[in-house]
């Protein structure tokens, strides 16, 4: 390690911290960098992704991030802050003493301060940069404040299977022209093969002949496609994460799930890797991600956009959309997507849904009852000031029906139909897939033929319920129970509560848009508009004109 001569001499226990710390950094070992950062809620760590603020939170990230790979400290740079006199708290809450000043950090301690500047050689190649304060409390040197700057990565592997600039070019004249496009690892794009999120299956396919013309529509509207994104293993969760490839970033909430199965593209959006991505939404895959990120995310009318060339998970419920960071984006591929010029093989959909739809609104009380407290207070806010509005919509309670029915049999639905999909695969490839989505696949082997009939009967009133409920009006709830879990939270039982909310329109084959409406907390919660069948170009209009009213522009 080289420490400039003009530096001061770092004092011998600091020097013996940050070793031990860099020891513990190259050993994973997570209960000795715990110990190294300060204690309480103010204490910061930093990166590419974002801001971790608070021990807690950065526990958490580094349980799921794994170890480092083999370094050395090229450089160490020692600057004191401080010395021999009191500093103001940086690593636990603000104490203040009776005239109003700071006080000391818990603990006490002589407030050295100390700043420690690094750069990190890795073996395999490249450079880091590690920015650190270093405090000194109750006699122990402990981390306050880190910023770490990776050695720059060929691409970010928990978002891409392959990416390029462009990828694939697209027409070079169009409504589309100059956005780039994030596929989902579910289509065909001729000359490469579909993944589906799991590298055993990746192995074994062949290079697709032809493109998905979900695909192929983009392209000649001018898109150019950025790359193949990440899913969950056969798009079978909505968590976003993936044992294989890792879990990919949220872009609006640091250490958060990105939501799934359509992470990958969601989150590639959020970052400002692409401008559209090409999803999939059985059960919520586009409107969760939507939500958790603070995108806009639509779900098509069943059928409406063909589903050649992508690869099923339950073919009752499957449907393709978008996801995009603003209204406009998402109105100019809806409008070239879903339109006679636009779509090589799509009717024309301007004759369901060249009108306005109206400007009413239901609200479904058994599905608002599945959102958390916070998100209902802040729906709550957000009815209140568009009903004070200067254009106020007419709105209106209504029950959907028992959400636990409608989630059993939507359940079980799409269980029977992705094993008749995968499960001959899983059979021959035991172990191939992670637990999470093998202990669904596991449940899904076991409805039988007279459960699977069932549940499809029970679906059909319900599925006929929320047709007539939207045939003179559009549903708006909160698309998710609330903010996006952090990466170390239980999802089983928020999964439960979120295929609650999200199945019943993927029942109905209904449109539905996710629109980052919402805070709580700090984080983006969608509101989701349902709408009648074909009706997919005039809902986006209406989110756009919703989001403008409140004071959210059209989503530019």
């Amino acid at each position: 390690m080289a420490v400039p001569a003009d530096d001061a001499a770092m004092p011998d226990d600091l020097r013996a911290a940050f070793d031990a710390y860099e020891s513990a950094i190259v050993a994973n070992d997570l209960d000795a960098l715990d110990a190294f950062f300060a204690p309480g809620t103010q204490t910061l760590r930093g990166d590419t992704a974002g801001l971790l603020v608070g021990h807690d939170a950065i526990s958490g990230f580094r349980a799921l991030r794994g170890g480092v790979p083999p370094r050395e400290i090229a450089e160490i740079h020692y600057r004191p802050l401080s010395s021999g006199r009191r500093a103001a708290p940086v690593a636990s809450d603000d104490v203040r003493d009776d005239a109003g000043a700071p006080g000391t950090p818990a603990g006490g301690g002589d407030g050295d301060v100390a700043l420690l500047v690094s750069v990190s050689a890795f073996r395999g190649g490249g450079r880091g940069l590690q920015t650190q304060i270093w405090q000194r409390i109750d006699g122990r040197w402990l981390i306050t404040a880190a910023h770490v700057t990776p050695r720059t990565p060929a691409l970010d592997r928990t978002i891409w299977r392959s990416v390029g600039d462009p990828f694939l070019q697209g027409a070079w004249e169009g409504p589309l022209a100059g956005l780039t496009v994030a596929v989902k690892d579910l289509f065909a794009i001729a000359g490469f093969r579909i993944g589906a999120g799991n590298p055993a299956y990746l192995e074994e396919a062949r290079p697709e002949k032809a493109t998905a013309p979900a695909v192929a529509d983009l392209l000649r509207g001018g898109a150019s496609l950025r790359g193949i994104a990440r899913t969950d293993e056969f798009a079978y969760s909505i968590a976003g994460d993936n044992v294989h490839y890792g879990t990919p970033p949220n872009g609006a909430v640091v250490g958060a799930l990105p939501g799934g199965s359509s992470s990958g593209p969601a989150s590639a959006v959020a970052l400002g890797h692409a401008d559209i991505g090409l999803a999939t939404d059985t059960a919520g895959s586009i409107r969760v991600p939507a939500s958790y990120q603070g995108l806009w995310g639509l779900r098509t009318t069943h059928d409406l956009v063909p589903r050649q060339g992508m690869l099923p998970l339950a073919q009752s419920f499957d449907t393709i959309g978008w996801l995009t960071r603003d209204g406009d984006t998402l109105q100019r591929v809806a409008d070239w997507c879903l339109s006679y010029d636009g779509s090589a093989s799509t009717e024309s959909v301007y004759g369901a849904s060249g009108d306005d739809l109206p400007w009413r609104f239901l609200v479904p009380e058994e599905i608002l009852d599945c959102a958390d407290p916070d998100t209902r207070e802040a729906f709550s806010r957000l009815l209140a000031s568009l009903a004070a509005s200067d254009d106020p919509p007419s709105f209106r309670a209504v029950h959907t029906g028992e959400v636990d029915a409608a989630f059993t049999a939507f359940r079980t639905v799409q269980g029977a139909e992705a094993w008749r999909n995968d499960g001959e695969w899983l059979r021959a490839h035991p172990g191939a897939v992670g637990e999470a989505v093998a202990e669904r696949f596991r449940a899904a082997s076991q409805i039988t033929a007279a459960e699977e009939s069932r549940a499809r009967a029970d679906l059909e009133p319900i599925a006929a319920h929320l047709a007539e409920l939207v045939d003179g009006a559009v549903l708006i709830f909160p698309t998710v129970p609330g903010p996006a879990p952090l990466r170390t939270a239980d999802v089983d039982a928020v999964r439960a509560a979120t295929l609650r909310m999200t199945a019943p329109a993927a029942a109905a084959g209904l449109p539905a848009i996710s629109v980052p409406l919402l805070t709580v907390g700090g984080a983006p919660v969608g509101v989701c508009l349902v709408s009648r069948a074909g009706t997919d170009i005039a809902l986006v209009r209406l989110a756009r004109r919703l989001a403008a009213l409140i004071g959210a522009g059209d989503g530019r």
